[in-house]
């Protein structure tokens, strides 16, 4: 009996949780919940804000934890991080349930060992990087290093979930040898231009993650200028320092130099990105390699047309709380779309 139908099920339900909690997590880091409970891995001393709004002792738990922290309880933004870290929580034991599947019916060879593995692996790391998100006070490279690990488990999940529901190629014989499947031309540069689109997308995620986490975007208020300015002026060296440190109430204000640079550089490498991208999408559609493939570089070039549009809008309506979140699902969205693509021109024989 073949376990390869329940396997890609749980696979499917664990990669829809894991894109919950990319979502979420950038929805409380927007939102200004990310220290919405200032210790870890409760919420000022307990499971879940309820106790922690119950627990009105001066020498209660909370208390303790509201003066050592400075940061009184706020419920709403208590909520929003738990149910974040519950949902993450959630995500790892799937993640665990997935890996020990895969070793179980390892026999199926349905599943890499290594990247079955990895996943979990990763996962713990993750969860360390979660917590000195809190202990470090949203510093922005733990902030972005996490936000980057979570695309990563997104990914490997979607890599697996392309695995397990793509349908293999056989060999085709000719004169009852098999014929040799040698990719022309236009594929060779189709491939060739959806792997480099997929490391120039990885770099511009980076940089996102840093504008986000750096609250920059707020930085450039106007479009298509900044500040009224082409090149307006701006600190590359601090802006890009792994060192530095900001906090919402400054990034909300003048706008330093440093958070210019870090936001004229994003809008500089979203325009190499959409038109590398472009490039690579209509070379996969002339290469007429596969309906997958037409169909992976459709999507890719829906998913840059969304993420363009958020993006311009979140702009000309002032950074809406929702639009900022869905410009990082629509980041995520086209990661996902530029993977399928890359694996839609790589099919393997059966």
């Amino acid at each position: 009996m073949s376990h390869a139908a329940p396997l890609r099920t749980f696979t499917v339900l664990t990669f829809a949780v894991c894109l919950i909690v990319v979502v979420l997590g950038s929805y409380v880091r927007l939102s200004d919940a990310g220290l919405g409970c200032p210790d870890w891995p409760g919420c000022y001393g307990h499971l879940s804000p309820v106790g922690a709004q119950a627990d009105t002792s001066p020498a209660g738990s909370a208390a303790a934890v509201a003066s050592l922290s400075g940061r009184p309880l706020e419920a709403g933004k208590a909520w929003r991080e738990m149910l974040h870290r519950y949902a993450a929580g959630t995500l790892a034991v799937m993640v665990f349930v997935l890996a020990l599947l895969a070793f179980s019916w390892r026999r199926e060879r349905l599943i890499s060992p290594a990247l079955s593995l990895a996943l979990p692996a990763l996962v713990l790391v993750q969860a360390a990087f979660g917590m000195l998100t809190v202990t470090w006070l949203l510093k922005p490279i733990i902030v972005t290093t996490h936000l980057l690990l979570g695309l990563t488990t997104l990914s490997l999940l979607w890599w697996l979930v392309l695995g397990l529901t793509r349908v293999k190629r056989g060999p085709r014989f000719v004169g009852g040898l098999p014929e040799i499947d040698l990719p022309g031309p236009k594929v060779r540069l189709a491939r060739s231009l959806a792997a480099f689109g997929l490391i120039v997308l990885v770099l511009q995620i980076v940089l996102g993650g840093w504008t986000s986490s750096n609250y920059a975007a707020l930085a450039c208020p106007d479009l298509p200028t900044c500040q009224a300015a082409w090149w307006p002026p701006a600190d590359f060296k601090d802006g890009f320092s792994p060192s530095r440190d900001v906090t919402i109430d400054e990034a909300r204000g003048a706008g330093g130099l440093a958070l210019v640079a870090i936001q004229l550089t994003h809008r500089i490498g979203a325009l190499l990105l959409t038109l590398t991208l472009l490039v690579a999408a209509i070379a996969a559609l002339r290469a007429h390699f596969s309906g997958a493939a037409s169909l992976a570089a459709s999507c890719v070039i829906a998913a840059l047309a969304l993420q363009l549009t958020i993006a311009v809008s979140m702009v000309l309506l002032g950074f809406p709380l929702a639009l900022a979140t869905a410009h990082n699902a629509g980041a995520a969205l086209l990661l996902l779309a530029t993977l399928a693509l890359n694996r839609a021109l790589h099919p393997v024989a059966s």
